[in-house]
């Protein structure tokens, strides 16, 4: 017998939930660090207090975390995203390792998203390494909330 997943059963007369509305119910897993040696985390504070009010759950790893930490954590905590923030400078740099860590590992479906002071510039050659999207300094919350949920509705109908 099929193993059945908790929305496919009615309890005491009420309706099974459908797909759709399971997942408005589970709050996406949200992992948001601080990579590298910067030790200034405003940033990356407000964007998880922005998130946790739009109702996603999010774990942040605080400040000088190691790329091995980050996917780690990411993988243990089963997260759907990972963002990290970086002003500097090394971004580049720590970005590759974070996603050659998540490719070693066979965690690909984990989106990668990076903010902070990144140059315009760098910003091609990030997404061409994976990152799935790139804020810089002054992004509105409603954009970051926007292109989130893009990205996960992507993430969910590749699965």
């Amino acid at each position: 017998m099929g193993k059945s997943k908790p929305s496919d059963v009615a309890i005491e007369g009420i309706p099974p939930v459908s797909e759709q509305e399971e997942t408005k119910r589970i709050p996406e897993r949200v992992l948001i660090g601080k990579v590298g040696l910067d030790g200034h985390d405003r940033g990356a504070k407000y964007v998880a207090h922005i998130l946790r009010d739009a109702g996603y759950e999010v774990i942040y790893t605080g400040i000088r975390r190691t790329p091995k930490q980050i996917v780690e954590t990411a993988i243990q905590e089963d997260v759907a995203v990972i963002g990290l923030s970086l002003l500097s400078g090394a971004h580049k740099r720590l970005l590759k390792q974070v996603m050659d860590l998540l490719k070693d590992r066979g965690a690909i479906d984990i989106v990668v998203v990076a903010g902070g002071s990144i140059p315009s510039s760098d910003i091609p050659v990030l997404k061409a390494m994976g990152i799935a999207e790139v804020f810089t300094p002054g992004v509105s919350s409603q954009s970051i909330l926007e292109a989130l949920a893009s990205l996960l509705k992507a993430r969910r109908q590749a699965a």
